[in-house]
């Protein structure tokens, strides 16, 4: 087999992620300086470009052809003319002209509704087209901020509880880190795994919020999910004297073709679900359409957003865009990731900017919309859940924060090499104990985890410490 030309592999080790750090550093102090401006008859659409040929100054007039109008140079005062896009400003990085930012404007005159609600398809096809993203011209193209006007933002129906909402309906004490988890195994259960699982989880007080992973499907024929759905309510009326009267969100996964993504939302809510939980990366408007199909209900579903193949969509649209639309579809949960302790490379993003500028776009106050409840997952244990409650707590977080772990509470094995999720649920409890105590209070990050280690030795944690062996081997010991 011929080998691969040196200097083409160097070119596939190139660090994509280095240079979307450096772009976003710098297109957010380039927007800091000069922020996007706005408009209450235009969506504002911010692009980091890198073109070819083409100036900056010039591409407007291509988009405007392609993804509004299809006309170049409408007349004056004419109906062409309020449904073209039109430059809203440009900030060159170079000398070349062909290297920066570019704000579009495109009227609300050529996409509001009779009743003046739009919806986020329409956005995205409209500003994230063809001419944008397709177009060998553009060498480099990045959507990276959206200005909204108050009016239409207002039209979106936004989550039905969002965390708060979230809290009272399920009586979860104010002051206490909600905890979510997710089904282990994730595949290739059936509805009495389904029940047995759950029940596992509604025993515990930790948890506010348990759900089915991705890759279980809705319609098996060994394990149909309303018939999980069944066995999970059940499961949780069963364990409702061990939670003393607090509710626990049971949110099954749904997924399929429109259709049948809202058949099976209605039959999994007639068999008790307080949640549904799908990937919405894949399925243009399904939030959007889940929150108008159950808003009629005397307590319609939570709705999980799950981000799955989130990434694929965030090298073209930056991710503090797509959450924030989704925001206004009406999610009522969105992953983002927790704080890792220093002590190895992130495992899942965001990380970084991106992750703050995402927990921004799903916390910050928006009027008439609620905020999202952050589900900070992928990787969460008991080496940085003390990381994760001082950053929410320093942040003013602390309420609208869930902590969701998976594998770390039912991953953990015990001697025999059994999976059994009571351990990881004594360690998370045992982690929460040294976090209140106040021991790592202070502590360097990079020196968090090896401090638990130590602490938890000297206290006797043992779950705590079989917890950590295995989540951090060769790292504790």
């Amino acid at each position: 087999m011929k080998s691969v030309d040196p200097s083409f592999l160097e070119l596939m080790w190139f660090d994509q992620d280095a240079r979307e750090e450096r772009i976003r550093q710098v297109v957010e102090s380039r927007l800091g300086e000069s922020p996007p401006p706005q408009s209450p008859d235009h969506i504002i659409a911010t692009y980091f470009f890198a073109f070819r040929t083409m100036k900056l100054t010039e591409a407007v007039e291509e988009i405007s052809y392609h993804a509004t109008s299809g006309i170049k140079h409408p007349p004056a005062g004419s109906l062409l003319a309020e449904c073209s896009a039109t430059p809203a400003g440009v900030d060159a990085f170079d000398e070349t002209g062909r290297l920066g930012l570019l704000h579009v404007a495109f009227p609300l005159k050529m996409m509001l509704q009779p009743d003046g609600h739009l919806t986020s398809c329409d956005i995205l096809h409209t500003v994230a087209s063809a001419i944008i993203f397709d177009v060998c011209e553009n060498l480099d193209a990045r959507l990276v901020a959206l200005q909204i006007p108050e009016r239409v933002i207002a039209t979106f129906p936004g989550p039905a509880y969002g965390p708060l909402g979230v809290r009272q309906a399920t009586g979860f004490p104010s002051g206490q880190p909600a905890f979510g988890t997710i089904l282990k195994p994730t595949a290739g259960i059936t509805p009495d795994d389904v029940g047995r699982l759950v029940e596992d989880a509604a025993r515990c007080s930790l948890f506010l919020f348990v759900k089915e992973d991705e890759d279980l499907y809705p319609n098996l024929s060994y394990s149909p999910v309303k018939t999980r759905t069944e066995h999970a309510i059940a499961a949780i009326q069963r364990a409702s004297d061990a939670r003393g009267g607090v509710g626990l969100l049971f949110a099954p996964h749904i997924s399929g073709a429109p259709h049948e993504i809202i058949d099976t939302v209605h039959a999994v809510v007639e068999a008790g679900a307080t949640a549904v939980m799908f990937s919405e990366t894949f399925a243009g408007g399904t939030v959007r359409m889940v929150r108008e199909a159950t808003k009629h209900l005397p307590h319609p579903p939570a709705i999980y957003g799950h981000n799955a193949g989130i990434g694929v969509k965030t090298r073209g649209i930056w991710r503090e865009v797509i959450d924030f639309l989704a925001r206004l579809d009406g999610i009522d949960f969105r992953q983002t990731a927790p704080v890792n302790p220093g002590t190895k490379p992130p495992f899942l993003k965001p990380y970084g900017a991106e992750w703050q500028a995402s927990e921004n776009a799903l916390s910050r106050p928006v009027p008439g919309i609620k905020p999202v409840m952050i589900a900070r997952a992928g990787a969460l244990d008991q080496g940085n859940i003390g990381l994760n409650l001082a950053d929410a707590e320093q942040r003013g977080l602390s309420e609208q924060i869930l902590f969701l772990a998976g594998s770390a509470i039912n991953s953990i094995k015990d001697a025999d090499g059994k999976a059994d999720p009571q351990i990881g649920t004594t360690a998370m409890l045992q982690a929460l104990e040294v976090y209140r105590s106040g021991a790592l209070r202070d502590l360097p990050m990079e020196q968090h985890l090896l401090s638990l280690w130590d602490i938890a030795g000297q206290k006797g944690l043992i779950e705590l410490r079989v917890a950590l062996r295995q989540r951090y081997p060769g790292q504790v010991n």
